[in-house]
Parts: C-alpha cells; structure tokens; sequence
C-alpha cells in the first residue's frame, strides 16, 4: 500500500490529479488495509467509484443500507489514510458523510504517515 499511496502524494500536496490506474490502486489498496485493520461487517466504508468495504467488529449487515455508513470522495479518503486531515475536521467540513453509531474511523486514521 505505501508505494501505491507515495504516487498520489503531490495530488494530496496540491499537485495535478493522477491518472485513474494509480488512484484507483492507492484507494483500494488502502481501504484494503483498514479492512485487515479493523476486520468485522458492522461499518461500510465507501469511495466511489473505486471501492466499498465493510469493517469494524459488531451486529453483522447482511441486506439492504448498512446502519453504519462513510461515504467520502477519493482525496479526502487518501488525506484522512495519510494523516493530512483529521477525521473529526473532515467529518466538520463535510467531506465525509458518517451515519450510524459506529460510523467513526478517528481510532484507526491515519493508516500510514509519510
């Protein structure tokens, strides 16, 4: 996941855009982490269009809307897994959507720190 993430790192510093390979790998990759992180099914975790997951321990979704969803746009996910923004200022600002009780990632971010 490094590697992949260390590419987007000028977009995350106010660089041009990456291509959509490189940022679809840096997202999914690191969703992947949190997932192997905080294993379980109780919170979904979104970046569309590149990937959903599910994870943190709990009541286990099976059909139909998670109670507990994060919904956030691929910039501000790869800054919250970088440690560039905190969860509670991203939450304030509304660049990420949280519902539910358990939809709270501020114990599991930053992922990895450059």
């Amino acid at each position: 996941m490094r590697a992949a993430v260390a590419v987007v790192l000028p977009w995350l510093d106010g660089g041009d855009k990456p291509e959509r390979t490189p940022l679809a790998a840096a997202v999914r990759l690191s969703l992947r982490t949190l997932e192997q992180d905080a294993p379980g099914h109780t919170v979904e975790v979104r970046v569309p269009p590149f990937a959903a997951i599910q994870c943190i321990e709990g009541p286990r979704h099976t059909r139909g809307t998670p109670p507990n969803v994060i919904e956030t746009d691929p910039k501000t996910w790869l800054e919250l897994a970088t440690g560039r923004v905190g969860w509670g200022e991203a939450v304030a600002d509304g660049r990420v959507s949280a519902s539910g009780s358990r939809a709270d990632l501020s114990g599991l971010l930053p992922l990895l720190r450059f």
